[in-house]
This record gives C-alpha cells, structure tokens and sequence, in this order.
C-alpha cells in the first residue's frame, strides 16, 4: 500500500497528525511548506514552495511525480473564513494543483471538504453524502463544494481517483485558540470564567488524530465521491463543556447558561459514516473524554507560568 504522497498543508491543525499517520503506514512523505525551516521528522522529505507560484508547483510535481495526493491547505483564520475572498483564491490554486498533479502522472487524490457544504437549515436526521441536501448558506462552504463538483468532472476525464472527506467538527492539540474546546480550556488554565450557552444543540465531534488517520486511511482506500469524516455521535456541546470542566478541574468557573443561545442555529449537526466505516473501514479510536483530556494536556503545558 507504500507510494510516493505529496501533501499541502502540512504545518497545519490537520496536516501535523496527517504527516504522522502516512509515515507511520510506511509511505514516502513530501510535504509542501512555505516555512524556510521546517520540523526535522523523520519520514518527511520537506520542499519549499508556495501554492500561488504555479511554474514553481509544476517544477516539483515534474521532479516528484506522486502517485498520490493529500491536499489540506485552505484558508482557515478563525471568525473569518466563512465568508473571506480568500475562498475564492483557493479554490484557484487548488484547481491549478489538481491540473500539475494529473499532469504528472498522478493516481489518487483526496481533498478535504466541509459539512458546511450541506444545508443545515433542514438537517433533521444524520447527514448523508448520497442524498442529503447540498446548499451551503457561507462563501466558504460554497468554494468548498464548487471545488469538489470540478474535480470530480475533471478526474472522471483524466482518469485518475478522487476523494472528498468532508470534515465535521473536529478538535485537539494545535486547534486555533479561539475555537470552542481550545478557547475554553485556554480561560478555564487561565482561571477566568466563562460564560457558555445551555449547550443543548447536537454536533458531531472527533480528535483531529482520528481525522488524519481517516484522511489516511480514505487515500489507501478505493472509495471516490465524498465521505463524511465524522464521529457518527450526537452530542451536546454542553457535554463537551463539561468534559473540558473535568479534564482542568476548574468546573467552578463556567457560567453554564451565561450565554443566549445564537439565533436561528442548527440544533443537529452530525454525520451519516456508513460510507466510511463500512467502504473505507475506519472507525474512529478516541472517545470524548480521551480527546479532550488529551486537548487540555496541550493548552496547559502552553500556559504561561505562574
């Protein structure tokens, strides 16, 4: 199962546990980087260059010509992405990508979506690539399934395989600070208070470790289309809080109910994985309270001193 894999976005909350899983399967890893002094890791053969210099791109993909393709790189500030033009950008320079790694000879490529790409608004049931509604209500989620919808036209004509993982909620180690688990770790380490909603509506939550495998575990596969790369679990953001209260054993400073509930906000949000268990035979490995304590470990060996 061994092949030559490029990957994007390497240095990424994604791309850092998704260079661990491919070494660990025995592949020979490159990794694109704009960091003129990447990480020393073993397996990983690191090359300098940026998605926007396409002659640059296309010089590597002639010299590499890998068999495979993992590209995670997007546009991600946090509060921002939804609806930044920057959407429009990568969309761009991920079709220049696909074009250079076709070009060279390349057979299997998977691409990360989101499940901003469905319509959240009529989300009642666990949402399903074959025949759950697609009608993304952000830029982003837009940019994301345009792009899928090209590259799938355009790999079905050139003739090599293309996955599409689409991501749910995912959290861990390296997580932008200002996202759900890692900004109320980061207060409670602190000891600040923090104010949070009732937390009764439903996501689907996994580790970002259980990601990157899946996302490895996809590329081995055959399956093509989209797959949802999610837990399958509903579960309340309330218990996610109350996870992250015992992982940093500081519970008495969450305000529970502090905060009003946002308006008009999807009360389910969580995955139909059929396809990813049973086609691409993953099943994620860390439970809730693994994740978060293994999360909280993360923030606090990062908190300042005291």
């Amino acid at each position: 199962m061994s092949s030559r894999v490029l990957l994007t976005g390497a240095s990424g909350f994604v791309g850092r546990p998704t260079l661990d899983a491919l070494v660990s399967r025995g592949h020979e890893v490159h990794a694109l980087t704009t960091d003129s002094s990447p990480p020393d890791l073993d397996g990983v053969q690191w090359h300098t260059a940026d998605l926007r210099d396409e002659a640059c791109v296309a010089v590597l993909m002639k010299d590499l010509r890998p068999e495979r393709l993992v590209h995670l790189a997007w546009y991600v500030e946090h509060g921002r992405f939804w609806e930044a033009p920057e959407n429009l950008l990568w969309v761009e320079r991920s079709l220049c990508l696909i074009r250079l790694f076709a070009d060279a000879g390349g057979r299997r490529a998977v691409l990360l979506g989101s499940c901003a790409e469905y319509d959240w608004s009529s989300a009642r049931r666990p949402l399903r690539e074959a025949d759950s509604p697609i009608h993304p209500m952000t830029l982003y989620g837009v940019a994301k399934d345009a792009l899928r919808r090209v590259c799938c036209a355009y790999a079905e004509r050139e003739g090599f395989e293309f996955a599409w993982g689409r991501l749910f909620f995912l959290y861990g180690p390296r997580e932008a600070p200002d996202r759900l688990v890692s900004s109320i770790a980061r207060s409670l380490l602190d000891g600040q208070v923090v104010a949070t909603t009732a937390g009764t509506q439903q996501r689907d939550f996994l580790h970002v470790r259980d990601a990157a495998d899946a996302v490895v575990e996809l590329l081995q596969s055959a399956v093509t289309g989209p797959v949802n790369i999610a837990s399958g679990e509903a579960r309340t953001v309330a218990e996610v809080v109350e996870q992250i209260a015992l992982a940093t054993g500081r519970g008495e400073l969450i305000d529970r109910g502090g905060l009003p509930e946002r308006l008009n906000e999807p009360r389910l949000l969580v995955a139909d994985v059929a396809r990813l268990r049973n086609e691409v035979g993953f099943r994620p490995r860390i439970d809730l309270a693994e994740g978060i304590a293994d999360a909280v470990s993360w923030w606090r060996e990062r908190a300042a001193p005291r």
